[in-house]
């Protein structure tokens, strides 16, 4: 007995021992990992190429979208479509994927009749894409997404390959220019018929303009584009917020989180203040601008890049805000404040920036749920209704001014799944007319 007491007591010492070391070498590798980061050490270069291979490999093509593109369907029992005869009069536009993986782009009626289909392929519109790093490229279908479309009067559609590029195609499906920049989320039509667009560079080495920016990361870019496809205009969003010394947005812990520091602030809306809008805070020349990862919406001027109003920290993960009048705006809340999809609403909020308010003007509710956890758009429609895209259950409604829905659109696409809406937008009754054969 005593024999292997010694022999247990010794396995165990040795036990020990073993992980005590085993223990050391991760807490020293741990800590040299961290010195080789600040200071750029050995083997700082191949760190980088290796944390730019991972990010490339884990985030492109084939694997990115597929939580986003099909998803149980949230309502299963519901109609594809509802229609109370309240809904505000016009067409559809309607940005989803189908279940064969292709992204559609398509006017309905408000019964659901579809008027017009554009089958979107990345594959076939740039197979020469020489702008996007090869591991970026998409793989297989839908291999990416179309998030931010304008329809012209023409007939014509503008719009982002997610991250890859900015189209413009007929209403025949002919390509008739490809922008080669890396946009994405959002594109609006300003009042002189130039588009506002959202973009990034990848930068895999550092930048002295970016202290602390351990590459690869992202420098958002707010675009102006022509109709015939010309960058007329373009800031960096990171060095606007330095000019206004708020450079402490950019290392918020939100920003740096390790699964953000490609993407450290997320912009995810741009658009200039209309002319149809009469001026108060807001005035000709100012730009609203929506910052995913640091929930933060901002205005600026375009000419000095002052910043004249800034909100941090009312929204979460918001998307989507929009002028209502010069002195207040609406944003899509997602807020997703839990990890259950169950546990959180999405909300509409208004913002007045003369008083620095938020108030809720519409909110998820069980009799009424509203959730999408990553996107979303909202649409003020001119008999006061509001048309909501509530991207992540594939999912489009509409309510009246009391919270009532008078429209519903859901994207089925069989066995039980519902494909997601990048967004749906009311149409014109006018636009009929280019869509008779």
């Amino acid at each position: 007995m005593g024999g292997q007491a010694v022999v247990r007591i010794k396995f165990n010492k040795d036990r020990i021992s073993r992980i005590l070391f085993v223990g050391s070498l991760c807490c020293f590798f741990f800590i040299y990992g961290g010195i080789v980061v600040k200071y750029k050490l050995f083997p700082h270069k191949v760190y980088v190429l290796a944390k730019s291979g991972f990010s490339k490999i884990f985030f492109s093509g084939r694997n990115k979208y597929e939580g986003w593109f099909f998803k149980s369907a949230m309502y299963p029992d519901r109609p594809a479509i509802y229609n109370s005869g309240q809904a505000c009069e016009g067409l559809n536009l309607v940005v989803s994927i189908t279940g064969d993986k292709e992204n559609s782009i398509v006017v309905m009626d408000l019964n659901g009749k579809v008027i017009h289909r554009w089958i979107v392929d990345w594959f076939k519109i740039w197979p020469d894409a020489k702008h996007v790093p090869k591991a970026s490229l998409p793989k297989s279908l839908p291999g990416t997404s179309v998030h931010g479309i304008v329809l012209m009067d023409n007939g014509d559609l503008i719009f982002n390959f997610e991250r890859l590029g900015l189209v413009r195609m007929d209403i025949r499906g002919r390509v008739i220019w490809r922008l080669p920049y890396r946009t994405h989320h959002s594109v609006f039509k300003d009042d002189d018929g130039n588009l506002w667009v959202c973009g990034f560079k990848e930068h895999l080495v550092p930048d002295a303009r970016f202290p602390g920016f351990s590459p690869p990361f992202h420098e958002d870019t707010i675009l102006v584009v022509s109709p015939e496809g010309v960058i007329i205009q373009e800031w960096s969003v990171p060095e606007i917020l330095r000019k206004n010394d708020l450079a402490g947005l950019l290392y918020m812990p939100s920003a740096v989180a390790s699964n953000t520091s490609l993407d450290r602030l997320h912009l995810n809306d741009v658009e200039p203040f209309p002319a149809n809008l009469k001026e108060g805070f807001f005035k000709k020349g100012d730009v609203l601008v929506s910052l995913r990862n640091i929930n933060t919406v901002f205005v600026f001027n375009r000419e000095s890049q002052k910043i004249g109003f800034i909100m941090t920290g009312k929204f979460v993960k918001q998307h989507d805000p929009n002028f209502i009048d010069g002195n207040s705006f609406s944003l899509f809340d997602n807020n997703r404040i839990s990890s259950k999809l169950e546990d959180f609403q999405s909300r509409i909020l208004i913002v007045s920036a003369p008083e620095n308010t938020v108030r809720v003007f519409f909110e998820g509710s069980s009799k009424t749920p509203f959730r999408s956890e990553t996107s979303g758009k909202h649409m003020w429609l001119p008999n006061g209704n509001l048309l909501i895209t509530e991207t992540d259950q594939g999912r489009a409604f509409e309510i009246n001014p009391r919270g009532e829905v008078v429209w519903e659109y859901i994207n089925y696409i069989g066995g039980g799944k519902a494909g997601g809406v990048a967004e749906v937008r009311r149409l014109s009754p006018e636009y009929i007319r280019l869509f008779k054969h």
